[in-house]
């Protein structure tokens, strides 16, 4: 024992090294190319994972499926040859100085080279395997994100990002599993078959008949009750949806939960939806078992069934004890190869559903797409005209009904208001995140309708309220229009903006990672990249909604002098509570239940004491000198 001990020591770090040495880091293969969507992407699974195959792996599943059928074959061959192996045997040892035919060595040999020949092909199946499933779930990602950006604000609105996210990932798993099940298990299961039922029929018809019946009554049983078991897999998975949301939405709120010190009542609420997740389980467990001994005992009844014919009719000297030997071994690799695929199949129907929860969540048709023939926005000057628009939500809640505003070219209008005038929208529709129900949305002259969506989101630079950042460094986050551009401009935007000096203060500086959804930024900081960004954009129009909202007095008064030098030869249009950070613009429009019912500069309302006004008097005027 010690002396084994002392040579495994011994050669385990030099095994080691050679196994490092013969086998290096493999090439992980060219980048995955982004891709553009496609007019139409298929709603449906099959059609979907067809789409992928033909469009980029045509070669590689044709030979993928080749090498899996190409294996199953060899293996198939290998009974016939070790019966006659052991007929070959048992005549050498009952005529030792006969002639038996090919010699016990070259029937030996034989067998050892199909063994060899079925290893050597089932090791190219996966390397071909590996050189496509990877790069094909990037694509089937990739292809489904490109369209999952196309859909409109509302949209995103109504489906909850995470879920969103789970889905694609799934979705693009499920077709890696799909393809394994359908280009490997079912061909390989597919060929033994046919090849063991020509192998069987040659030994005795009965036998081809007895495989060939079997097999079809067992893949139609276990079929249909497949289909029962996607139904509990599916409710299942809707019951671990439904509590994993209802988890992420207490860890999101989790400072809220505590505020209200209701940890009690949220554990308490979670408890109710994890129980229904539990019941589903334990349902689709129950139904596993039983399906699992369903499959058992028909594998074993086609085992048995076959070995005792097989003896029956050796005792009778109707089949040779090779034939018994094929017989046996046939039996055997038939029976575990279906009930493989038996246990497969559970997996193909599970995932196909998988995949067709993504594609129908995802692949919704695009609630606003370019017009045919849409050509790109031009803007020169940047004026805006809002011609009898009428807009009203889906709910039938009507926000607009004859909307007309003109902007002229550079000139800068504030939009007044109480909460629900119109404000807001009147921005989304600017954008086409709206589309308006009658009426049209100029700029320049070009129906906003008739242009690409792409390039008239291009030409509106906008400040949010709530601005959105990345999780990714702040320089990213201030360069996202232009990816390319110097480090000295980025600085240059976020002196403008005010963000230079708290970005300095960082460790990491213009490196530091902002967190999800820039977590690690306050409110007035998010703002300040923003307005960064902004003017790394330099957009023709700019749209600043609430752009100083979470701004102290201080920081307000500094950043409205880099906004104003944002301004200059630009359309803008802002929106505001606090009428200060307005008071400077060229035309004042205030918004009442959708209609405008005053327009004018600062003094020009005040003086007319009308619905400005009074907004005016309750905010006391603010703190920046509107003379």
């Amino acid at each position: 024992m010690n002396r084994l001990r002392l040579l495994v020591t011994t050669l385990g770090p030099a095994l080691g090294a050679l196994l490092r040495a013969l086998l290096p880091s493999a090439p992980t293969g060219a980048a995955l190319a982004p891709v553009d969507p496609p007019a139409r992407l298929p709603a449906r699974p099959l059609a979907f994972l067809g789409f992928l195959l033909m469009r980029h792996f045509k070669l590689r599943v044709a030979l993928l499926v080749l090498a899996a059928a190409a294996a199953s074959a060899t293996e198939a061959v290998a009974p016939f040859l070790l019966g006659r192996l052991v007929n070959a045997v048992t005549y050498a040892a009952q005529f030792p100085s006969g002639a038996s035919g090919l010699p016990v060595a070259q029937w030996f040999v034989l067998l050892a080279g199909v063994w060899l020949l079925a290893s050597f092909i089932y090791r190219a199946f996966e390397t071909l395997d590996m050189l496509m499933a990877p790069r094909m779930r990037g694509m089937a990602q990739a292809y489904l994100f490109a369209h999952l950006l196309g859909h409109s604000p509302r949209y995103f609105q109504e489906n909850f990002a995470g879920k969103l996210g789970q889905k694609i990932k799934q979705a693009g798993q499920a077709c890696v599993m799909l393809l394994q099940i359908l280009g490997f298990e079912a061909v390989r299961v597919g060929t033994l078959l046919l090849v063991a039922g020509f192998l069987l029929f040659l030994a005795s018809p009965f036998y081809a008949g007895v495989l060939a019946a079997w097999t079809a009554a067992y893949l139609f049983l276990v079929t249909l009750l497949a289909r029962r078991c996607v139904s509990l897999s599916r409710a299942f998975s809707e019951e671990v949806s439904t509590s994993t949301g209802r988890l992420i939405d207490a860890i999101s709120n989790a400072d809220l939960v505590r505020a209200f010190a209701k940890a009690r009542f949220e554990r308490d609420f979670l408890s109710g939806f994890l129980t229904e997740e539990m019941h589903a389980s334990i349902r689709l467990r129950w139904f596993l078992i039983g399906l699992r001994f369903f499959m058992s005992s028909a594998m074993l009844v086609l085992q048995l069934s076959l070995i005792w014919f097989a003896i029956t009719d050796t005792l009778t000297g109707a089949i040779s004890i090779g034939v018994f030997t094929m017989i046996f071994f046939l039996g055997n690799m038939i029976a575990r190869s279906v009930q493989e695929l038996s246990y497969r199949l559970l997996e193909f129907f599970e995932q196909l559903g998988t995949l067709t929860e993504g594609l129908t969540l995802v692949t919704q048709p695009h609630e606003i797409t370019d017009a045919p023939g849409a050509q790109p926005l031009a803007v020169s000057e940047g004026g805006i005209a809002f011609e009898h628009v009428a807009f009203a939500h889906h709910d039938g809640r009507a926000i607009f009904e004859d909307l007309s505003l003109t902007i002229r070219p550079g000139e800068k209008i504030g939009l007044v208001g109480h909460s629900g005038a119109g404000k807001s929208t009147l921005v989304k529709l600017l954008r086409r995140q709206f589309e308006p129900q009658a009426g049209r949305i100029l700029i320049d002259g070009q129906d906003i309708a008739t242009v690409t969506w792409d390039s008239l989101n291009e030409a509106i630079a906008e400040v949010p309220q709530a601005p959105g950042v990345f999780h990714r460094p702040v320089r990213d986050n201030i360069r996202y229009a232009h990816p390319d551009i110097e480090e000295d401009a980025v600085i240059a935007a976020a002196i403008d903006a005010h963000a230079h000096d708290f970005i300095r203060e960082r460790i990491t500086g213009y490196d530091t990672i902002v967190g999800e959804q820039g977590i690690k930024l306050s409110g007035g900081e998010r703002q300040r990249v923003a307005i960064a960004r902004a003017l790394v954009k330099d957009a023709k129009i700019l749209v600043l909604d609430e752009a100083t909202s979470s701004l102290d007095s201080e920081s307000e008064h500094l950043i409205q002098d880099a906004l104003f030098r944002l301004m200059e030869g630009r359309t803008v249009i802002a929106i505001a509570h606090r009428l200060s950070t307005i008071a400077r613009m060229d035309r004042i429009v205030c918004l009442e239940a959708g209609r405008i019912v005053e327009e004018g500069t600062h003094s020009a309302l005040l003086a007319r004491n009308g619905a400005y006004a009074r907004l005016w008097n309750r905010q006391m005027g603010g703190f920046i000198d509107a003379g």
